[in-house]
């Protein structure tokens, strides 16, 4: 299975599976001398680890992350920094149950990769799912949290928008109330309402699904490059490699198909400080694939969970139909936990972008440019 690596200068290589002794990623391309440890990671994915609430799958694992190389002590200042070197992160496995997924390893999953996996490879790893499995996603975490070290001045920063049918009141907008529920949701009174419609969904044995959005603010003008580079392209592609994801949109995204000229594009004018500001911001911060130095914003579509209680249709890897329900320990809605994931895939795209830049062009010229002589 190739193609387990992305980005080009900040590039990060995941690995392990599901029910593997452990998983881990090799982070490639981090700059030297950026003070890193592990409690700089911790946080991170203690937002992403399963079991935090009765709504997420119930696998307890710590998620402990390990340092096991690219840092170094600097005895100038006591501080353990990063060497320019692959930095390896590690996280053991302890809570696997292979035992759940006995009854189905010959058995295809409607709406998982079973059967793509299957046919592809001529094998598959039935326990969890294998490669296929969002305890992947837990590495992305943990190399995002050195993404954010790179870029100065970053801020990514993640709220679970809709599940099901239910939208977020964007006038009730709080992204303190993000850290006060088991939701992610910056508004309180319908996080309420998400606790009990989605007590109903898991009761039933059923699943749903949730749309993110991600907010990086402080990113410098000028990421990104045209053709075949532009920021929101690999944006969008960072974000649809997160298991589950269906949709991605940028800045106003599919609305933008409803609204005029004239309403679609961000007037700008001259700000106190002599830079030009914007007075909406339906591109999303990024204009010709370029960010603008407004805020990025990205929002994608997780599908419900496949694996559930609720008996379905299927055939077997021999080509026999059946029936199927997926036993064991599920998130009836797997976007909950995606939030910190799509996190960390703005982050990592953003740095490496930041990397790019800088190799390329090195400092942004001054702006604004002065006018022709006369």
């Amino acid at each position: 299975m190739s193609f387990n690596t992305f980005g080009h200068l900040f590039r990060v290589t995941t690995f392990g599976e599901s029910h593997g002794p452990a998983i881990g990623c090799v982070v490639d391309g981090c700059p030297p001398r950026i003070a890193l440890s592990a409690a700089d990671i911790q946080p991170y994915l203690d937002r992403r680890r399963p079991g935090r609430s009765r709504f997420t799958t119930q696998r307890q694992e710590p998620d402990a992350v390990k340092i096991l190389s690219g840092v170094l002590l600097d005895e100038a200042t006591g501080t353990q920094v990063t060497t320019g070197a692959p930095i390896a992160l590690v996280i053991d496995n302890v809570d696997q149950r292979a035992k759940d997924y006995a009854a189905i390893k010959d058995k295809y999953r409607p709406g998982h990769a079973d059967y793509t996996y299957d046919v592809k490879y001529g094998l598959r790893d039935y326990r969890g799912g294998g490669r296929q499995s969002a305890r992947e996603t837990a590495m992305r975490v943990a190399a995002g949290a050195i993404a954010r070290k790179i870029v100065p001045g970053l801020g990514v920063r993640g709220a679970l928008v809709q599940i099901g049918p239910h939208r977020v009141d964007r006038g009730r907008w709080d992204w303190a109330e993000v850290e006060r529920n088991p939701f992610f949701c910056p508004d309180a009174e319908k996080a309420a309402l998400f606790e009990e419609y989605l007590d109903g969904v898991r009761k039933r044995g059923s699943s749903v699904g949730a749309v993110i959005e991600v907010v990086a603010e402080g990113v410098p003008v000028g990421l990104g490059a045209p053709v075949y580079g532009k920021l929101d392209a690999d944006l969008a592609a960072a974000l649809m490699s997160i298991n589950a994801v269906k949709g991605v949109e940028i800045g106003a995204g599919f609305a933008a198909a409803e609204l005029s000229g004239e309403e679609n594009a961000d007037e700008m004018r001259m700000g106190n400080d002599g830079r030009p500001i914007f007075l909406s911001n339906n591109a999303g911060g990024i204009l010709g694939g370029i960010s603008t130095g407004q805020p990025v914003v990205a929002r994608f579509a997780v599908k419900p969970t496949s694996s559930m209680l609720i008996p379905r249709r299927t055939v077997d890897r021999y080509g026999r139909e059946t029936e199927i329900s997926t036993t064991g320990r599920h998130d009836p809605c797997v976007g909950i936990r995606a939030v910190p994931v799509g996190e960390a895939m703005v982050a990592c795209v953003i740095a490496d972008h930041y990397l790019r830049h800088r190799g390329q062009v090195g400092a942004t010229p001054d702006w604004p440019f002065p006018p022709p002589a006369m």
